[in-house]
């Protein structure tokens, strides 16, 4: 399952089939999934001799060359397709397009070719970005562009709409042009805290059973477990994209950011080093150390200019005796390896700045100290100590205020459910050093869009016992580097996957698919609906590599494809949560039920944030549960607050419950109630402990 092989095929196959000279026309959604996979000199290797965008009316006829076209069926594209038609520039058209076409598209196109110069009309299913063999995207222009339609509302909305028609119609097409281009049928699972997730999973199993796609997966039978695509949400795994990154890539594109495998360092002295591209297709020292820690990278580069300057000396220098250039046979080796010498230095020269950018930004930024508590954050329960690393950072000067903001969204997520936490306080210190109020209360809005009460695993292994102990017991194994202690919650996922443990109550198959439940699946197809990272790209990587070695009777032979909608970085993730909360309700900028208000972010903030959920008459209105049986009363919720009371009243037993009115509100005030008191019990408890000591053994 090797995406990048999948799209090489369909372009190689696309510009071999056509004889002769030959020019490339592209449109802004194929331009990026062409430009990933393949380089110039290897189009021009099969006589591509010009590439162009079909929506560049400027472009001069050239009768003489044959046209590819690579396309999107998308409105825009047709249009421009029948204007090209009924006005030949080339020779002859031979179009594809990257997903399926309609009748009608294709009658209107026949319509106006009068001059006949259509050859063929394919259809090529490389509708999709291949960042790496096991790693797929969509591009940039399906997510924002809408197709067909309006421009693409954010990813998730609120209910009942969960996944918008555009945006669920972009990432069912990318789906199908991946399952179609590797061959694969699969049955479907999903996340069952994910309305977008169940919602997609349906649309897909739809399409596979239903024209125009049920021909297209009409693939001669295979032997063994069907292959399985599972989809997630991103809101289950929010730390992911939030930490700083240490590997090579993923470090790439959190300080500077990947753009279609081009990476912008706007400071650079040398105009022809700013823009720089990086792909592990073409660029065989990227390749082999994308997933390389900066420790490792460092004497990696070492090793790579020492090589080069050893060719130099042997090859570049004219007073060196050695190397002048004498016979015929001097002057043959020299024009061999002098086009591979220029691709070195340049290459050299390439990552040599890159990583030069990488440590400047590191230090600058503070990144070290930044990250260990972030380590600490995702990793290790300590609240202490987290704490008052945290508030120290946020007041540190050299800090950016977009660093500090993401140091107080982990210590939210980390401790919201902790009794005692101090988010207020770490909002307040947000404030207090330079970060506005409008991004301050983004640590709430992650809280109300993917908080404990939204996610439906154990994200931080500290929500029962059980949990707490094998996150204890993981701590005790120690780790290689403090910097990369965190392991993305995917990783989690698919080890429970494939030892066939992942419960069916939390990922059920789609209606249908039930009968797969006893398979161990050999392909798996992660899709993620809110996009990846390139750390849980590294882990698919790695786990696909000890796979492949596994010959100690594992799971061997099975492959692992992941993909999501985008590819983020924490800067990209907190846009998407921050486009996302425009469209919900106003409470989604209010403390979540249990947390305390804030009444510095209320002041500071431009506008009002009103409570997250109104309760009409003020506290005494608060819900409540309230059971009384002789002459005792247990309180849970409500304005007085949750505990054992003696009440005057003798014998029998009653229970009473709020009142309709505030039982939209009933659900908070228990889990509230409950959480206080058992806060409560625990601190009693520990107290008691501390003053009796610990038991002796007899």
């Amino acid at each position: 399952m090797d995406v990048i092989k999948a799209v090489q095929t369909y372009i190689m196959k696309m510009i071999t089939e056509v004889p002769g000279m030959k020019v490339l026309l592209l449109d802004a959604h194929t331009t990026p999934i062409v430009s990933m996979v393949t380089t110039q000199s290897e189009l021009l290797a099969h006589e591509v001799y010009l590439t162009d965008r079909i929506d560049n009316i400027s472009r001069e006829p050239l009768n003489h060359l044959s046209c590819v076209a690579f396309l999107s069926p998308s409105e825009s594209s047709i249009e421009a397709v029948k204007a090209e038609l009924s006005k030949p520039r080339y020779g002859g058209y031979w179009l594809y397009f990257s997903n399926t076409l309609t009748k009608s598209q294709i009658e209107d196109m026949a319509s106006v070719d009068e001059f006949e110069v259509v050859k063929e009309v394919q259809e090529y299913f490389a509708d999709y970005l291949a960042q790496y063999p096991s790693h797929f995207s969509l591009t940039q222009s399906s997510l924002s562009e809408g197709g067909d339609g309006p421009s693409n509302p954010p990813i998730f909305l609120p209910p009942p709409m969960h996944l918008p028609p555009p945006t669920l119609s972009s990432h069912l097409k990318a789906i199908l042009a991946v399952l179609l281009s590797l061959k694969k049928r699969p049955v479907i699972r999903y996340e069952r805290m994910s309305s977008a997730g169940k919602k997609l999973a349906m649309e897909v199993q739809a399409s596979i059973t239903n024209p125009p796609y049920r021909e297209l997966f009409d693939f001669r039978g295979t032997h063994g477990a069907n292959p399985l695509l599972l989809i997630l949400d991103r809101r289950n795994d929010p730390v992911t994209p939030l930490l700083s990154q240490w590997t090579y890539q993923a470090m790439v594109h959190e300080l500077l950011g990947i753009n279609n495998g081009r990476v912008r360092i706007d400071g650079e002295e040398k105009i022809e080093l700013r823009d720089i591209v990086l792909s592990s297709s073409s660029d065989p020292f990227f390749s082999q150390h994308l997933f390389a820690n900066f420790g490792d990278l460092g004497a990696a580069i070492s090793s790579y200019v020492t090589e080069y300057q050893s060719k130099n000396s042997t090859l570049g220098s004219a007073s060196n005796p050695n190397s002048r250039i004498e016979t015929v046979a001097d002057m043959k080796r020299f024009v061999e390896e002098y086009p591979e010498f220029k691709r070195l230095g340049g290459n050299v020269t390439k990552h040599v700045t890159l990583v030069g950018e990488l440590s400047r930004l590191v230090e600058r930024d503070g990144l070290l100290e930044l990250s260990e508590t972030e380590q600490s954050l995702a990793s290790v329960e300590s609240h202490a100590q987290d704490l008052k690393s945290v508030l120290t950072l946020i007041s540190t000067p050299k800090i950016r205020p977009a660093n500090k903001l993401r140091l107080a969204i982990l210590y939210a997520l980390r401790y919201q459910k902790l009794v005692g936490n101090q988010i207020p306080q770490v909002i307040d210190s947000l404030i207090s050093n330079g970060v506005s109020a409008d991004k301050a209360r983004l640590v709430y809005v992650m809280l109300n869009f993917a908080g404990a009460d939204i996610r439906q695993d154990d994200l931080f292994m500290n929500e029962n016992f059980f949990s707490r102990g094998k996150s204890a017991l993981k701590g005790l194994k120690g780790v290689e580097n403090v910097f990369t202690r965190h392991e993305p919650h995917l990783t989690q996922t698919l080890d429970l996957l494939m030892k066939g443990r992942l419960k069916e109550g939390s990922y059920p198959f789609v209606d249908g698919d039930e009968g797969a439940r006893n398979q161990r699946p050999q392909d798996i197809i992660i899709f993620m609906i809110g996009g990846t990272t390139y750390e849980e790209g590294r882990a698919v990587a790695l786990l696909n590599q000890r796979l492949a070695n596994d010959t100690a009777g594992g799971p061997g032979g099975t492959r692992i494809l992941l993909g999501g909608s985008m590819v983020h970085n924490s800067t990209s993730f907190l846009d998407m949560v921050e486009s996302c909360a425009l469209h919900y309700p106003e409470s989604i900028y209010s403390p979540p039920m249990g947390q305390p208000a804030l009444s510095l972010l209320s002041s500071a903030a431009a506008t009002p944030i009103p409570s997250s959920t109104p309760v009409q008459g003020g506290p005494s209105a608060l819900p409540s549960i309230n059971l009384r049986a002789g002459g005792y009363e247990l309180s849970v919720g409500g304005a007085a607050g949750s505990g054992l009371y003696r009440t005057n009243q003798e014998g029998g037993a009653n229970f009473e419950l709020p009142k309709m009115d505030a039982v939209a509100g009933v659900a908070g005030g228990i889990r509230d109630g409950a959480g206080r008191l058992w806060g409560n019990v625990r601190q009693r408890m520990e107290e008691r402990v501390s003053r009796t000591g610990s038991p002796q053994g007899r």
